[in-house]
């Protein structure tokens, strides 16, 4: 699959000072994600909600896990009560039917839209989940409904929820695929800085597992000798995290190599 169809999710990188939010966060960003839930108990609905998205997450960057993604969400609807709560298990219902259908799984595709109307009709705009809301809406649209002009716009949506609220894996999310969008549509400039400010923002966070994505990225719109450079960058992240995102190692690593470094 098209690297623009893989992104970070935009719940939060860490929690003020909570050791344990910092440590989950850590975990993450280098794509250890069942480390990660292992230090969360769904005792609550926030918690089993961000386990959830954890789960769903690895599904989208390492095609596997995909029946404790759908255990974990089943536990976070069922301790979902409010709307934003019930909302937000609801995008992330929609987010693990658009990976499945992105990666070949399964077409889910109905699926996902459904559940991100759903989300839609229960997440108040200018809640804090409405921005990662749009962004998935944009995904849809750019990725199964191939619309590129509505994908723009709830991009546009989605960047502009997520810098007022702060949230920057998500923007550096959204920059990239308008970057994306923009490339595709020969507007280089646009595309090189788009590609550079979600690069920045992640290499800052320290979010390894979305770094490669986005070195790959600016690099697709970049000249020789650079272009090269940051394709080799990606590539030692991708062993260092040990092939992960696949799609991307599948793209990059012939399987020669790969099977070398893991000898």
């Amino acid at each position: 699959m098209a690297h623009s169809a893989m992104a970070g999710s935009g719940w939060g990188t860490t929690d003020g000072d909570d050791p344990l939010q910092t440590a989950v966060w850590r975990l993450r960003s280098r794509a250890c994600w069942t480390d990660a839930v292992a230090l969360l108990q769904p005792v609550t609905a926030a918690t089993a909600l961000q386990r959830a998205a954890l789960l769903v997450e690895r599904c989208l960057y390492a095609e596997q896990g995909w029946a404790e993604a759908e255990d974990a969400l089943r536990t976070a609807e069922a301790l979902a009560h409010t709307d934003d709560e019930r909302g937000a298990a609801a995008c992330e219902r929609g987010q693990l039917a658009y990976a499945a259908t992105v990666h070949g799984v399964r077409d889910r595709a109905d699926e996902a839209r459904a559940a991100l109307g759903r989300a839609a009709a229960l997440i108040a705009p200018g809640a804090p989940g409405r921005a990662l809301l749009d962004f998935r809406r944009g995904l849809i649209a750019e990725n199964l409904t191939r619309s590129p002009q509505a994908a723009r716009a709830a991009y546009r949506r989605a960047h502009a929820g997520a810098t007022a609220q702060g949230d920057p894996l998500l923007v550096s999310s959204t920059w990239r695929h308008l970057a994306g969008l923009a490339l595709r549509e020969g507007e280089l400039a646009d595309a090189r800085h788009g590609f550079a400010e979600s690069l920045r923002i992640r290499e800052e966070l320290g979010y390894l597992v979305g770094t490669a994505p986005a070195l790959v990225s600016l690099a697709d719109a970049e000249s020789e000798p650079e272009a090269s450079r940051l394709r080799e960058e990606a590539r030692r992240l991708l062993r260092l995290l040990g092939g992960v995102p696949t799609w991307l190692a599948r793209r990059l690593i012939p399987p020669a190599a790969d099977a070398a470094a893991t000898a």
